[in-house]
């Protein structure tokens, strides 16, 4: 209910400036930190074109059919700059740990139906994926967008896989960069916070067994 309260919702184009805002270089404002490779490029080189920059949904947005819908399609807490063809070498997949290293962003890996990102961003991921959890529940005219410990969901309104999301949160712990993030967010533009955030001791607290 917090995090659903009060919240300004982004247009799909409104999400640009956001992002150039969130995940400004903290050494160059006038770049962008891509979250899979870590390099930072200049803010305005977005686009879908190769090397430029996109906008990743953590959450891929066909799990649940919301593509770029005002709402959690627009949502800038699972929002992230991305390489645009790492963007797409990751496409929907859940995440889970193996695979073949993607060649164009090291640390991370891939095999058919999962993606395991570099370790300085696991954390980052998975308190992505519990907040779009417990932000839409189904009640908001989108699909319950439910975590699970599975993987090869494909369309339906599940992600996972959670029992790997919960390590890597534990091991992961929040970054100077992803709670300035969070305040910004807050501050500028939903308005609203990701708790795992503020709380990561909150996701275990929920779903751990």
């Amino acid at each position: 209910t917090i995090i659903s309260s009060g919240v300004t919702r982004l247009t799909y184009d409104q999400v640009w400036g956001a992002l150039r805002d969130t995940d400004e270089d903290p050494a160059d404002p006038a770049r962008v930190i891509e979250l899979y490779t870590g390099d930072s490029v200049p803010e305005t080189d977005n686009g879908g074109g190769v090397d430029q920059w996109n906008r990743e949904p953590a959450r891929a947005k066909s799990h649940g059919a919301f593509g770029t819908a005002t709402g959690p399609g627009t949502d800038v807490h699972h929002l992230r700059p991305t390489d645009v063809t790492v963007n797409s070498a990751r496409g929907n997949l859940d995440f889970d740990e193996g695979g073949a290293e993607n060649a164009e962003a090291p640390g991370n890996y891939a095999d058919a139906d999962s993606w395991e990102p570099r370790d300085e961003v696991k954390g980052d991921v998975a308190r992505m994926i519990f907040y779009m959890s417990v932000r839409y529940e189904g009640d908001d005219g989108f699909a319950d967008l439910e975590v699970n410990d599975l993987v090869g969901n494909g369309s339906a309104p599940h992600l996972g896989r959670l029992s790997v999301l919960l390590r890597w949160n534990a091991e992961d712990p929040p970054s100077a960069f992803e709670l300035r993030r969070n305040d910004v967010i807050y501050d500028v533009y939903q308005h609203n916070r990701n708790p795992f955030i503020d709380h990561p001791e909150w996701a275990d607290a929920i779903w751990a067994a």
